[in-house]
């Protein structure tokens, strides 16, 4: 029947191979539909939705909350990729097409910020993987956490390169009249040829610009995350005042801009793309990180210095500014006592 390919499948592991993840507490179903070709949604249900930060990380939050574990958007260099192996899933096609989804994480997220020990201390989504990533179109998950958040004076910031935003831009500026938020947008490549190669599930550069001045003309803050910088593919004097000079002009309230990391998971893809893509970068990329995730000091200074020349030319404060007030306003002083979710491992990734 035609209709049958639009139907949701269960994903059944064919006879002798493992199943698609294993083991994955809390699984209900995986399916897949037509409108997401390529991609396995595997929608379980969480016991907590709120993940504590460790106190060592430096953060200026101290709660996360990810409604999404693996993240279509397909970014090379993402650096979240690593937690995938904690599924027994590969830090490549698998985490681009292999997607968990918390399909209550709303209504958990409500009884925890309801109960007597929550001291509303600031809450940040983006920290892992995309909240508004194109799963979202498909779950809405993101409405009821802000109203969950918003409901219980809770601050909040959210971090994302997901256009799909626009969609709860009513609601996250009314939330905004109630509690701290911040808002920002990751966009480091301005360049849409390359954007496309090397982060081929986004919406363009262009797009997301649009969003930034949709987001200032919504009266609500929207700093930027220009992060990563490619060495010798978006690090030249010509590529940068291109993107903040068009950051500029789509009223961003401030920028974080640095140079990319290779952690492991990221690393090995990352390089997999580049050999395809540039070649002949491959062993520039190997001297300048050394086998390790960061790139040179000489590098990096060199880079922070080109960055403050075109943030100084076009006006651009230093540093995303996601916050109105700093970490903790809008709710109660941070307490340690307050645990209704799990804590985040060490080595899990956050992003601000």
């Amino acid at each position: 029947m035609r209709w049958d390919a639009q139907k949701m499948t269960t994903t059944v592991a064919a006879a002798g191979e493992p199943e698609p993840l294993v083991p994955l507490a809390g699984l209900v179903r995986s399916v897949r539909t037509p409108e997401f070709a390529g991609i396995t949604f595997h929608e379980v249900l969480a016991k907590s939705a709120l993940n504590r930060v460790p106190a060592s990380s430096g953060m200026p939050f101290s709660w996360t909350v990810n409604p999404y574990r693996g993240c279509s958007h397909a970014c090379v260099y993402c650096f979240a990729r690593k937690t995938h192996s904690y599924l027994n899933l590969d830090t490549g096609l698998d985490f681009d097409s292999e997607v968990v989804v918390k399909t209550n994480v709303a209504e958990v997220l409500r009884r925890e910020v309801a109960k007597p020990s929550w001291n509303c201390e600031h809450v940040a989504m983006g920290t892992n993987t995309d909240p508004y990533q194109r799963a979202e179109g498909r779950y809405r998950l993101m409405p009821g956490i802000v109203r969950a958040l918003a409901d219980s004076g809770t601050p909040f910031s959210i971090l994302t390169k997901g256009t799909l935003l626009s969609r709860d831009l009513p609601l996250l500026k009314q939330a905004g009249t109630r509690v701290s938020l911040g808002m920002g947008i990751s966009l480091a490549v301005l360049d849409p040829e390359l954007a496309h190669t090397v982060e081929p599930g986004t919406p363009t550069p262009r797009a997301r610009l649009d969003l930034i001045t949709r987001l200032r003309d919504a009266g609500l803050p929207c700093g930027v995350m220009a992060m990563p910088i490619l060495p010798w593919l978006t690090d030249s004097d010509e590529a940068l005042d291109a993107l903040f000079a068009a950051l500029a002009a789509a009223g961003a309230t401030g920028v974080s801009a640095g140079a990319l990391h290779l952690r492991p998971g990221a690393r090995e893809w990352y390089m997999e793309w580049l050999a395809r893509k540039h070649p002949a970068l491959v062993g520039r990329y190997r001297r300048l990180y050394g086998g390790g995730t960061y790139a040179s000091g000489e590098y990096r200074t060199w880079l922070s210095k080109r960055v403050q020349v075109h943030r100084r030319r076009h006006g651009l404060a230093a540093g995303a500014r996601f916050f109105r007030e700093e970490a903790g306003a809008g709710g109660h002083a941070p307490s340690s006592s307050a645990s209704p979710g799990r804590e985040v491992s060490a080595d899990e990734p956050t992003l601000f």
